[in-house]
């Protein structure tokens, strides 16, 4: 099995995006480090529409679909004892999908209250992918501020910005094409991700 990829997801709307982020990676012989904020639990169970109680369950269904490679672990998020809370583990990256922007705050000043924030901090500090896929709109002065300041400091700032040029049907879609970005970052490959290869008649617009 290869490297553990963590996954956070903080208290930001967006759910849509981590499930279905999941879903996909869940089909890769990989490790999964998923945690999630208290907030981020809340605005999940509310999102999904399902108790905030059964989304254990809903992760075990997902662990247990057919097709799974993966190994998943959960993770107390105020466990600052667990393995990712250390550099000296070894993964390969890091998502936080969507990425709140006060857990971006969190990320660009250093400031670590929890274990998704620490592992954010140790995987800036030990040079891994840090990906923050975060969702908010409209942007203040402090909010642009810090997305430069985590990007300096070798995050990948990467908004929950779906394209429309390969014709969404659903939400679904829309969730898979920020995903299939998401794993072009992480040097995982999905073969059938939307991609933009020019216009059909070959004319520059």
């Amino acid at each position: 099995m290869n490297k553990g990829i963590i996954v956070g997801i903080s208290g930001a709307s967006g759910a849509g995006y981590a499930v279905r982020l999941l879903e996909i990676l869940l089909k890769r012989p990989l490790r999964i480090h998923l945690i999630i904020s208290e907030m981020g639990a809340k605005v999940l169970a509310h999102e999904l529409r399902i108790p905030r109680e059964e989304l254990q369950g809903l992760f075990d269904q997902m662990r247990s679909a057919r097709g799974v490679k993966a190994e998943m672990v959960i993770l107390d998020p105020n466990d600052l004892f667990a393995p990712v809370a250390s550099g000296s583990f070894i993964t390969q990256a890091m998502v936080v999908i969507p990425c709140s922007m006060k857990t971006l705050a969190a990320v660009a000043a250093g400031y670590t209250s929890n274990l998704l924030e620490r592992a954010a901090d140790v995987t800036l500090k030990e040079r891994r992918p840090l990906i923050l896929v975060t969702r908010e709109t409209p942007l203040n002065r402090i909010h642009l501020q810090n997305m430069l300041r985590a990007h300096e400091a070798g995050a990948t700032i990467m908004p929950a910005s779906p394209g429309f040029y390969h014709h969404p049907q659903t939400i679904e879609d829309l969730t898979t094409f920020i995903a299939g970005r998401v794993l072009d970052h992480l040097g995982i490959e999905k073969p059938d991700s939307p991609r933009w290869e020019g216009h059909p008649d070959g004319k520059k617009r």
